[in-house]
């Protein structure tokens, strides 16, 4: 792949009736204090980050990657990754890490972490961005943006989680009501959540694309895009297939082979309505007045990333090999794609329990089981149930994340961090740590502004310097 790419995740949390009587809040917390206090699985923040983040709200991890509480939930950022295996590994890690603390409290039969992005009682909705590091002189313009939101509004069809019914968010609530019939089950999570196509805000706002310009790099050579329209996936093979194709699409941006004339009329709108299509046909209005399908779409771009990207690396060459499987298995044989794609493995299993049980999409039940599709642990969420074909199966099985919470990306700006990460867990003194730099108290930092790069040495030149006692010191 050979993109800087990294992935956040927001974690629902489910407790047992007997654990309802706590705050919903309790837990997160708890998890958090025991990753930092007693695991010593990083350094937590002794300085406030923003308005929100309080010290001790969160901090980076030994593995180069942050954990904090976000609004009441967890919320676990991978550290920098490079190759596509790394990026999926290191985000399997955060359930890891969260599994492994239930059960230090013994308390893995009571409460439950979950990857999901809907609350069904609710209405939240909990996010799952995506971040690409970006050549500052990539071309933006309308028509680029246009044919990106495209990509974006259509990928849906191998990236969705699939829920069961729908929401309505307030943003949708001024439009003229409309006779439709009542949504059963569809593609995406956070298709009913997105209200914007390109917007700035991120809580109350969400766009398919984060229009912040924050690098965490050097602004004059890389801008950072920020995706809010994806799913949290289970499957690592869906989770690849998001990541690894968005990634050739921006590849072709930055090359400027991009399809024309391929702009959605409304890419809100398309998302919704792609995800809510129980035909499946995914029929999408383009700007130029043609209609087109998402598989279509998606088949465009997958032609041009064949053309201008097959043979730059073997990781991209799989990529491209399971992009077509996976377009031809959508159209000819869904089957083929479970345990490999969300949505379709979700569906099937739903179908097969309403058929044994004699219910329903109506019925409460599947909501229920909506959601323990997406418990992380293997011996309660439904997606572990699944025996996946060979093809799936051989990528779904191919990760250690146990071995990732600990140890680094050893080729990017996370390797030089997570040994800043370790060296300040021993000692009782100031420091500052952020994703492109790190700092004695506030004034003396070291600035890594090229995530290309890991820093190793620098850091610990940095580290080893003579400095005067700090206060801090002065009073341990």
């Amino acid at each position: 792949m050979d993109r800087i790419v990294g992935i956040e995740t927001e974690y629902g949390c489910l407790m047992s009736s007997e654990e309802l009587r706590c705050n919903s809040e309790v837990w997160p917390a708890k998890v958090k204090n025991y990753l930092f206090n007693k695991a010593r699985a990083g350094t937590i923040d002794l300085h406030y980050r923003d308005y929100e983040e309080p010290p001790g709200n969160g901090g980076f991890l030994l593995n180069g990657g942050r954990l904090y509480l976000d609004m009441g939930h967890i919320e676990y950022a991978s550290p920098e990754c490079l190759h596509l295996h790394d990026l999926v590994t290191y985000e399997m890690a955060g359930d890891q890490l969260l599994r492994e603390s239930l059960a230090a409290f013994q308390a893995d039969d009571r409460v439950s972490f979950i990857k999901n992005n809907v609350d069904h009682h609710t209405g939240a909705t909990f996010g799952c961005h995506e971040n690409y590091l970006m050549k500052r002189e990539a071309q933006f313009t309308p028509s680029v943006l246009g044919t990106l939101l495209t990509f974006l509004a259509t990928r849906q069809i191998f990236t969705g989680a699939g829920r069961v019914g729908q929401a309505n968010p307030l943003a949708f609530d001024f439009e003229p009501p409309q006779a439709e019939t009542p949504v059963a089950f569809q593609l995406s999570q956070r298709a009913d959540h997105i209200v914007n196509d390109i917007y700035q805000w991120v809580q109350f706002n969400r766009a398919i694309i984060n229009a912040r310009d924050e690098p965490l790099a050097d602004y004059r050579k890389y801008r950072r895009l920020h995706l809010l329209i994806g799913d949290s996936n289970m499957s690592p093979f869906a989770n690849a297939l998001k990541i690894g194709t968005t990634a050739c699409v921006l590849s072709l941006l930055e090359q400027r082979q991009l399809p024309r004339n391929l702009v959605l009329n409304d890419a809100v709108r398309s998302t919704r309505d792609i995800s809510r299509d129980p035909t499946r046909k995914w029929i999408v209005d383009l700007e130029n007045g043609k209609t087109i399908g998402a598989l279509d779409v998606q088949w465009q771009f997958h032609d041009l990333a064949q053309r201008h990207l097959r043979e730059r690396d073997p990781e991209t060459d799989w990529l491209l090999e399971t992009w077509s499987f996976v377009l031809e298995s959508i159209e000819q044989n869904p089957q083929a794609l479970i345990g490999g794609v969300d949505w379709i493995t979700k569906k099937w299993l739903l179908e097969t329990f309403m058929e044994a049980e004699k219910v329903g999409w109506d019925d409460p039940w599947l909501q229920s089981l909506d959601l323990e599709y997406h418990n992380i642990d293997p011996a309660r969420g439904l997606f572990f149930s699944v025996t996946p074909g060979k093809r799936v199966a051989e990528w779904n099985n191919s990760f250690q994340p146990a071995n990732a919470t600990r140890v680094p990306p050893a080729n990017t700006r996370a390797s030089g961090r997570a040994r800043a990460v370790a060296y300040f867990q021993d000692r009782q003194q100031s420091y500052v740590i952020n994703w492109d730099s790190i700092a004695h108290d506030s004034r003396d930092f070291l600035v890594m502004g090229d995530p290309f790069e890991t820093y190793n040495d620098e850091v610990d030149k940095f580290l080893s310097k003579p400095r005067p006692v700090t206060n801090q010191e002065d009073q341990e």
